[in-house]
């Protein structure tokens, strides 16, 4: 590009524009607005016609008012939608392996540990009805099937929810999932 002495140019990666007042080979000086004189090489500079027609050369393709009507208009915000397969999904699991109960079984029985069980599924149904949780997955494996058969029980001793075999595709057959009602006041 051929600069000439009072052009208009603006500098390509900076927010400045000037007029040249001095060309030296490659490196051409322009005196901004403010009145400072800076140095440029002409690869970072573009001559544009006059000063106030830069909005215009700018946006040329398309008219001032939609480009402000543009900026303004508000930004939607994608929503995240719950799939309906999440929403059915149990809002809260308990696992009571017992492993997850106490860090060693050593000098328990097997009835000691069927007891923490229990107390644990219980402590933690009661939990959740008084909070108001809908969904709970009891989490007890497959093994002699003793823990199953105590927690049916205690299942059954509450008016005020239902309980069945959990997701199995998630669960496998060691889960019992639990729904409760919220508008029955519990019996127990």
């Amino acid at each position: 590009m051929v600069f000439n002495i009072g052009d208009n140019v603006l500098v390509l990666d900076d927010d400045l524009a000037g007029i040249v007042r001095k060309i030296d080979g490659k490196q051409v000086s322009i005196e901004t607005k403010d009145g400072f004189i800076l140095d440029f090489n002409q690869a970072e500079l573009v001559i544009i016609k006059q000063s106030h027609d830069i909005v215009n050369q700018l946006f040329s393709h398309s008219n001032i008012n939609e480009v402000i009507s543009e900026k303004e208009s508000p930004i939607r915000k994608n929503k995240t939608v719950a799939r309906v397969k999440d929403r059915y999904e149990p809002t809260m699991e308990v696992d009571l392996h017992i492993n997850q109960l106490v860090k060693s079984t050593k000098g328990m029985t097997n009835h000691d540990m069927l007891t923490l069980q229990l107390n644990t599924a219980k402590r933690q149904l009661d939990f959740a009805i008084k909070n108001r949780i809908q969904k709970i997955v009891f989490i007890h494996g497959i093994g002699e099937g003793v823990l199953k058969l105590e927690l049916d029980y205690l299942f059954g001793r509450y008016n005020n929810l239902k309980h069945y075999d959990a997701n199995y595709q998630k669960y496998g057959l060691g889960a019992t999932e639990i729904y409760i009602y919220q508008n029955i006041k519990p019996e127990y």
